[in-house]
């Protein structure tokens, strides 16, 4: 997978794609809809990436004080885009 126009056309299957990095799972149930697997995906790893995805996903869920929590983690700062948009640049980040 290249693009993330071919990214976001995998949501219309039933299942994820093959050889998805953890932080790309995770933002293809959020895609889907499912926060609770998106999150399962890096609730339980330690690496940047990742508290990255994992600072989005409680940001979209409106947790702002535990996002900033993992966004710190990251080395990131909350970013003052769109949820939709910040979506689309974690997956170009990823892919």
């Amino acid at each position: 997978m290249n693009s993330l126009s071919e990214f976001k056309n995998s949501l219309t299957f039933d299942t994820a794609p093959n050889n998805l990095s953890p932080q790309l799972l995770s933002l293809w149930y959020d895609g889907k809809g499912d926060w609770k697997k998106a999150h399962d995906q890096v609730d339980h790893l330690s690496d940047k990436d990742s508290a990255w995805v994992h600072a989005y996903l409680h940001r979209k869920e409106g947790d702002l004080w535990n996002a900033d929590y993992w966004y710190a983690r990251a080395k990131k700062i909350r970013p003052n885009i769109s949820l939709e948009n910040e979506w689309s640049d974690l997956v170009l980040q990823f892919l």
